[in-house]
């Protein structure tokens, strides 16, 4: 349910477009065109329809008066889904911005499907979690819609993930041991969608598994009757293989819990191993994987890499130190470490072993690791590093130390007011380099980078086309915390203290201090200031002293506001340096302070065409233009 206007709508496009009331009461939602502005607006995901491309989609050949036609059936929906709005109260659901209309909500059974299906669970807790999912079905996605060339895209990414979410609810089934229970769902799948390999081998190895033996080698022949008679193609080794191993009674077609799976492995592992060494080695690629699960994989990752690197240390191999420190290539997009302590002690040992390296892919890595955990910093030498870094992976085949060391530049380029560009060109090439080698939590990081600096220069078209990128990537590749920098970018968008509130709750659980901190607070005074409006005293965080007079201000304690300007730190290095900078301005303004008012300006003066603070892509001081 939508809780941030009032009453309280739930839409649903997993079958006919419908929306619910807080009660569970169906909306009206009147005529087929009504129905059609509405879910080619959920298509969007929140971004901007202009009128102009609702009418190309509503007719084909539109007739004189369709934009006024587009504005009535608007006008009838808001009513619609928000009964209770006075009249002539600015609509928070179905809005205007710009040149069209956009949906601001959550609140999509369609959306919540896509997340379950992209659950990073254990078998356990997935197999309740598709059940709940798959049950949202009422039919073929966007049911009323299947001819409109608008919808197809959207049909036929949700009928995929409907058709994975089948197969992977079977594979959850089978390591609980259920395959009774898997059986009468995967044997309905493979009639309705017979083409998918992968179902038949689950259907066979559940009828295996319940002891039928003879039906489970019955379904494998009857999929490799139908893939070559009706699509001429032989089953893949896969299927092959199963039928082989059935006929033989492997060992382990029998049903081993997931747990066990891990645990088997990591016995073996053991075995084979042993040392201390590749053992640490192998915990840092771990680590790197744990870090992009969510929230808690991140913290937990944060904790155990600073313990791998003191036992490499105490080891005395700087070599092993040196990859260990390095291997830990995880994308970063914030400017601002979210542990400081914990960074410098990461600096201190690469700068240790540094100077010991010189394997250029080691020494790249390692470099790179300063750029990264340096981040904020005002020592140039941190920039030469990630530099440095750069120059060295460009002679090197390996894409994917040239990504890393992309990363770090990328982190060092918020030195000064005014470089969305430069970061801009970064975002571009990571995405390409990523494409070509398969780098996807790279390429969602470029796209991420492409999304703020598009902001910085108020091309939200283009933001909300690397939006989408990341946000299909993210789904794809099971990337949690990818939607805590689209989603912000969303409020951003909507840019309402509610939608900034809204945005900040996925920070609850994002194991992200560096980004959380004062953040919610400061897009909410970002938004009073641009509307005139008081700053009030809240939690700002890092952020209190750029802020502090501007709320001094709003107490009427002008002494104090000016005071506090000529003992303001110089603003940190990153993508709210230009925020920070226009607070000063703002503040400065008022006082007529010339002095901090001429350093804001002198500050701000490379970025005067751009928006102050929308490069981080998550909250706006609006022109920097209005700041000179």
């Amino acid at each position: 349910m939508d809780e941030r206007y009032g009453g309280r709508v739930d839409f649903g496009v997993l079958g006919p477009v419908v929306a619910w009331d807080d009660s569970g009461r169906p909306v009206g939602l009147k005529g087929p065109r009504h129905r059609a502005v509405l879910a080619r607006l959920i298509v969007a995901r929140g971004r901007v329809v202009p009128a102009t491309v609702l009418v190309d989609d509503l007719w084909v050949d539109p007739p004189e008066g369709a934009l006024s036609a587009v504005r009535t059936f608007v006008a009838a929906l808001r009513r619609a889904l928000e009964p209770e709005r006075a009249p002539r109260s600015p609509a928070r659901l179905l809005v205007t911005d710009g040149p069209g209309y956009a949906l601001r909500t959550d609140a999509v059974d369609a959306w919540r499907f896509e997340a379950a299906v992209g659950a990073a669970l254990p078998a356990g807790g997935l197999v309740p979690e598709l059940t709940k999912a798959l049950e949202l079905w009422r039919g073929p996605a966007y049911a009323e819609f299947a001819d409109e060339g608008w919808a197809q895209g959207e049909r036929s990414r949700l009928t995929e993930l409907r058709l994975r979410a089948v197969e992977r609810l079977g594979e959850a089934r089978l390591a609980l041991g259920l395959a009774a229970e898997a059986v009468p769902e995967l044997d309905a799948h493979v009639t309705e969608h017979p083409w998918r390999e992968n179902a038949w081998r689950l259907l066979a190895l559940a009828l295996y598994r319940t002891g039928r033996q003879g039906d489970a080698l019955a379904v494998l022949r009857r999929a490799r009757a139908m893939l070559v008679g009706q699509l001429g193609v032989d089953p893949g080794p896969a299927l092959g293989g199963l039928e082989t191993d059935i006929l033989n009674q492997a060992a382990h077609l029998e049903p081993v819990a997931a747990g066990h799976v891990w645990a088997e492995a990591a016995a073996a592992y053991d075995r084979a191993v042993g040392g201390t060494r590749a053992r640490l080695e192998s915990t840092v690629g771990l680590l790197r994987n744990l870090a992009v699960t969510g929230g808690g994989g991140l913290e937990a990752a944060r904790r155990h890499r600073l313990a791998a690197i003191a036992a490499a240390e105490e080891l005395g191999d700087a070599d092993l130190t040196a990859r260990v420190i390095g291997a830990y290539d995880v994308p970063a997009i914030w400017t601002r470490s979210d542990d400081e302590s914990h960074a410098a002690a990461i600096v201190a040992a690469a700068e240790r072993v540094l100077p010991t390296q010189e394997h250029p892919g080691v020494r790249a890595r390692l470099l790179t690791t300063i750029a990264l955990e340096s981040r904020g910093s005002l020592d140039p030498r941190v920039r030469e590093a990630a530099l440095e870094a750069e120059s060295i992976a460009r002679g090197l085949d390996d894409p994917v130390v040239l990504a890393f060391a992309l990363n770090g530049v990328f982190l060092q380029t918020c030195y000064r007011a005014g470089l969305s560009r430069d970061r801009d060109a970064i975002g571009a090439e990571l995405v390409e380099l990523s494409r070509r080698h398969g780098l996807f939590t790279y390429e969602v990081l470029g796209h991420l980078i492409r999304l703020q600096s598009s902001c910085a220069v108020a091309d939200y078209a283009a933001a909300d086309h690397h939006a989408e990128a990341a946000d299909e990537l993210a789904a794809r590749h099971e990337l949690p915390l990818v939607a805590v920098f689209t989603r912000w970018y969303s409020a951003l968008r909507e840019d309402t203290p509610d939608a900034y509130r809204q945005a900040g709750a996925l920070l609850d659980n994002a194991s992200m201090p560096g980004l959380q901190s004062g953040l919610v607070p400061l897009a909410v005074a970002c938004y009073a200031i641009r509307h005139d409006q008081p700053v009030l005293e809240a939690d700002y965080g890092p952020h209190r002293p750029w802020v502090r007079p501007l709320v001094l201000l709003s107490q009427n304690r002008a002494a104090e506001a000016a005071k506090a300007l000529d003992h303001l730190p110089e603003p940190p290095p990153g993508l709210l340096l230009e925020a920070h900078w226009g607070l000063i301005a703002a503040a400065a303004k008022t006082l007529n302070h010339q002095q901090p008012l001429a350093r804001a300006r002198a500050a701000l003066a490379p970025a005067a065409t751009e928006q102050a603070g929308a490069g981080s892509g998550l909250l706006t001081l609006g022109p920097v233009a209005r700041y000179l």
